[in-house]
């Protein structure tokens, strides 16, 4: 069993917008004889982005899991979505990916997203592949490219080829260990390459990088390095070995290029998948937790003759149903199987299993340690959730997804609608755990809520059109927040004296504000039984309860701590029911007077533009009340990074085009929640008076 699993790859491709993602995982299918006709993202014919969606903007939102086989290796490829709104997929991808391929273009070089996925990727500890893809595209540069993932990633880049000819004249690459020219014809077919030579004129260069490159392998073995000082060439096959141990240890990146559309270089990243990274018994085992959350100090060994571990990660809705995608880490599953879901504590039976090829796909029987499957009908599976053996059970640790921070309003337009929306946005959620909906009480209206302002009009989109919703969308709303600046001590006495039993509750109490961060705290300092026991929790709730609404503008309300310090009680008409009452009345009467203060949401924004549009830019950031953080000088564009509150931010995309005629791009991610000046405030406040007028 375990010899086949030696021969399995679980890989994701990521990268920037536009850098080539899609178009190199295309290759990799044709190449591996997955598919015959070459689909392009431009004609929005590529395999693995079927949505509409996708065809049209030309970029991929959902992942796809694909299946494929390279040189009697089965390659499972988890297609990535390089959009910053989206980075939720990549996340949650990488947590199930063992290894990667990070494709730059050559001639944008490192951009922002690219760092953000970077990042998550060394979060997740997955090793990768560089691949610098586009080098026939003008002004593109390999070695810039390799200095700037140096520079901006903190990287180490192993330069495994070199190219031949740059832009227009870019033919094929030259690979530093067998110093060997792999060069393709015009005919575009990417098998049509001859291997020759390498060019006398680069014999120099080719010289230099290759000593490099046995340096840093030979760094793995002491051994090795010992004879190389000594004057004892490695063989191949010993700097392949010290190649793929340090790519496992993330010491170093094995780094390729080539152009995906032309059809060149991809052989060459296919067998560095094959012979570098890792297969699912060379990365650290999944850490397990017991049904109550605790670690447990096992570990789901990826071993087909173990229990069943196996993590879903991701849900796809499609003509045939709800799809779970799930990434067996341990165990083997049989169709017919019942597992338990530890997260439900619900079992769930497995029906039909399929493996993936992007739109299409073949039933089977069972799946084993190190697959990656689709199956068919789970009902009440989600993002992050564990299926375990149900003798048994174990929790694989969840996913941790950020708390959306922009909401718009939909209403259907009649009660037909209205059904259809329920129903489209129940299988939405289930897709998409950054995607949340939840019905406004005073105004019965169904709010979205999402990770940027791309991110809800894709899901508007996808209710539109995949779920034939019709529907206005209203504007959309900052996910504001309150705190408080000033401590305030205060008592309350909730008394109730009608015929029969009474209610009786008093509380002495301090409200505090606390650092950002730290959300809601309740401490207990009574002493002597003032009030007793059993009471104290009620009062917790009671507070608890109300933070919902802050005392300002009814945001929800953050960071402070209340201290019950000393109180009364009756021995007749206590009751948890009162001390709970009392509370929320405590809370409506202190924590306006704690000076509150309205948070707004600050996102970290990153553009790139021409140098001649800098001053304009910057302008605009500044009229946006954006904070400059740093100005860089990259080898296309300049790079501006800036805090920037996100209520300033709608439809930024728009006015950066126009200020930049077209070439301008950014990136937005949340950073924190700070301050809202008067003005701000007093904004907010007339919108939530306007939204009030129109629904009574």
């Amino acid at each position: 069993m375990q010899h086949e699993l030696s021969k399995y790859r679980n890989i994701g491709i990521f990268a920037h917008v536009d850098a080539g993602k899609t178009t190199t995982t295309e290759r990799i299918l044709k190449l591996t004889g997955k598919i015959h006709k070459l689909g392009e993202v431009h004609d929005g014919a590529a395999t693995t982005d079927f949505m509409e969606q996708e065809q049209e903007r030309g970029i991929t939102i959902q992942s796809a899991a694909t299946t494929c086989f390279w040189k009697d290796h089965r390659l499972n490829i988890i297609d990535t979505p390089g959009h910053v709104d989206f980075t939720i997929e990549v996340y949650r991808s990488l947590k199930v990916l063992d290894g990667g391929v990070g494709v730059f273009c050559g001639s944008g070089g490192v951009e922002p997203q690219s760092e953000t996925n970077w990042r998550y990727a060394n979060d997740s500890k997955v090793a990768r592949i560089i691949y610098v893809n586009k080098l026939d595209r003008v002004g593109a540069d390999f070695y810039r490219v390799v200095q700037q993932v140096k520079d901006v990633l903190a990287a180490k880049p192993l330069v495994m080829v070199l190219p031949i000819g740059t832009e227009s004249d870019f033919v094929g690459v030259v690979d530093l260990l067998e110093r060997k020219a792999y060069v393709w014809d015009d005919t575009g077919l990417p098998e049509n390459y001859e291997v020759k030579d390498v060019p006398a004129n680069m014999t120099d260069d080719v010289e230099k990088w290759r000593t490099e490159l046995v340096e840093t392998a030979l760094e793995q073995d002491d051994e090795l390095l010992e004879a190389y000082l000594e004057g004892t060439e490695p063989t191949i096959e010993q700097l392949k070995t010290c190649i793929r141990k340090g790519t496992i240890a993330l010491d170093f990146f094995p780094t390729y290029c080539g152009s995906s559309f032309k059809n060149k270089g991809v052989q060459n990243v296919l067998d560095a998948v094959v012979e570098y990274l890792p297969n699912p018994t060379e990365v650290p085992p999944q850490p397990e937790i017991d049904l109550e959350g605790n670690e447990t100090g096992k570990k789901a060994i990826v071993d087909p003759e173990g229990p069943v571990r196996a993590l879903a990660f991701k849900i796809m809705d499609d003509r045939f149903g709800a799809l779970t995608f799930i990434r067996v880490y341990s165990g083997t599953i049989n169709k017919g199987d019942t597992l338990v879901n530890t997260f439900t504590g619900k079992t769930e039976r497995i029906g039909r299993m399929v493996e993936m090829h992007a739109d299409d796909r073949t039933m089977v029987d069972s799946c084993r340690a190190g697959d990656i499957v689709a199956v068919v009908g789970l009902k009440a599976v989600r993002t992050g959730h564990t299926l375990a053996d149900v003798k048994d059970p174990a929790t694989l640790e969840p996913m941790v997804f950020p708390d959306p921070v922009i909401s718009v309003a939909v209403i259907p337009r009649d009660k037909q609608n209205s059904e259809k929306l329920s129903t489209a946005l129940g299988k939405m959620v289930a897709e998409d755990p950054s995607f949340q909906v939840e019905v406004d009480q005073e105004s019965g209206e169904t709010i979205i809520k999402g990770m940027g302002e791309l991110h809800l009009d894709i899901k508007v989109d996808i209710l539109k059109r995949t779920h034939g919703v019709e529907a206005d969308v209203g504007k959309p709303q900052v996910a504001y927040r309150e705190t408080i600046t000033k401590a305030v001590d205060d008592v309350y006495t909730h008394k109730k004296q009608t015929g029969g039993s009474g209610q009786y509750a008093k509380i002495d109490y301090t409200v505090e504000p606390l650092e950002t961060g730290s959300g809601f705290v309740f401490e207990d300092s009574v002493t002597g039984g003032r009030v007793p026991k059993e009471y104290i929790p009620s009062v917790e709730k009671g507070f608890r309860t109300s933070i919902e609404k802050g005392p300002l503008l009814g945001f929800p309300l953050l960071d402070f701590k209340v201290t019950l310090k000393d109180g009364g009680f009756h021995a007749v008409d206590s009751s948890q029911m009162a001390f709970e009452t009392a509370a929320r009345a405590a809370y409506r009467q202190t924590l306006p007077k704690c000076g509150p203060q309205l948070l707004e949401p600050v996102m970290k924004v990153d553009v790139f533009v021409p140098e001649e549009y800098l001053g304009d830019v910057i302008g605009d950031l500044n009229r946006r009340r954006g904070m400059i953080k740093s100005q860089d000088r990259g080898p296309m564009a300049m790079r501006i990074k800036a805090d920037v509150p996100l209520g300033e931010m709608f439809g930024y995309i728009g006015d950066l085009r126009s200020a930049t005629s077209g070439r301008g791009q950014f990136s937005m991610e949340f950073s924190h929640y700070s301050p809202a000046p008067n003005s701000v405030v007093e904004k907010v406040r007339e919108e939530i008076k306007e939204r009030e007028e129109r629904n009574k």
